[in-house]
């Protein structure tokens, strides 16, 4: 069982990484970037073996590795898919990541996945829920996790908290940490008329471990968070803000489509390192 203590004491400050994608497999280990990290898709490595799993062995020796899952749909009403979770806890029992991630959303119902980020209503009955299941998660698991915000296009009439009041609650009853992505932030804000600060400075300190940056398309009246475009002004600008509020915490570039040469990536990925060396000196200076 897990401590009633956060435990994001427990888990080290990783700087910064991108998702290790197979395209960039062999430029990985043959130029040896100066990353601080990787994060891997759980999803990739869990039915397969062959040519994945043979560099990701080759290249988990050189850096270190989070496991990021996209179908443990802990919102959805069925039970928790102990197959999925087996296979999960196998996984990184192989590899041994510093931490696993995975949404606070649900992906489909009757063990139908429907292969999308859905959005949960910010209910007491929903939230109460969510809570028993990520709580027997860890348990299974033997771990916290990191539950990651999404982003959304509706909402739902019935929910009677923000967004970021619900995480904050899932975060500390069920005693689980937050991965924070900063571009979904910016993306809700933008569809549904808040302002993303608010969303930031209420969500608390001791529960982001990690934060994600990624592109998305905006189409003039609503924005798509599609991971295929390089991060946009105000999304740096947003990262910024949140250095300010968190201090230090591991951060990743994603990109899932139109991925880029690894070089172009590693230039996105300096000029998050380059804002956060920026922040962090600004904050120091007002100590």
């Amino acid at each position: 069982m897990l401590t009633s203590k956060s435990p994001k004491s427990l888990l080290p400050f990783l700087g910064h990484g991108i998702g290790l994608r197979p395209v960039h497999y062999q430029a990985i280990l043959a130029e040896r970037p100066a990353l601080d990290w990787l994060e891997i898709m759980t999803e990739d490595y869990l039915d397969i073996g062959g040519r994945p799993l043979y560099y990701l062995h080759q290249i988990k020796e050189q850096y270190p590795m989070v496991m990021h899952g996209v179908s443990l749909s802990i919102g959805s009403s069925d039970a928790v898919n102990l197959d999925y979770l087996a296979k999960v806890k196998k996984l990184a029992d192989e590899i041994k990541p510093v931490w696993i991630s995975d949404h606070l959303c649900w992906t489909g119902g009757d063990r139908l996945n429907m292969h999308d980020l859905l959005p949960l209503p910010y209910t007491e009955d929903a939230l109460k829920h969510l809570v028993n299941k990520v709580k027997q998660v860890q348990d299974y698991l033997e771990r916290p996790i990191l539950l990651e915000n999404v982003s959304s296009y509706i909402s739902f009439k019935q929910s009677d908290m923000t967004e970021w009041e619900f995480l904050t609650a899932v975060a500390e009853q069920a005693n689980c940490l937050i991965l924070l992505d900063i571009n979904n932030i910016y993306v809700s804000a933008f569809n549904h008329g808040f302002d993303p600060r608010d969303y930031l400075f209420n969500v608390p300190i001791d529960r982001v471990q990690q934060f994600h940056l990624a592109g998305h398309q905006n189409f003039g009246e609503y924005i798509i968070d599609t991971h295929d475009h390089p991060v946009v002004a105000s999304v740096w600008e947003l990262y910024a803000d949140a250095l300010k509020h968190f201090g230090p915490v591991s951060t990743m570039i994603e990109r899932d489509d139109n991925i880029p040469p690894l070089a172009e990536l590693l230039a996105e990925l300096a000029q998050a390192k380059q804002i956060f060396k920026h922040v962090l000196k600004q904050n120091a200076e007002v100590i």
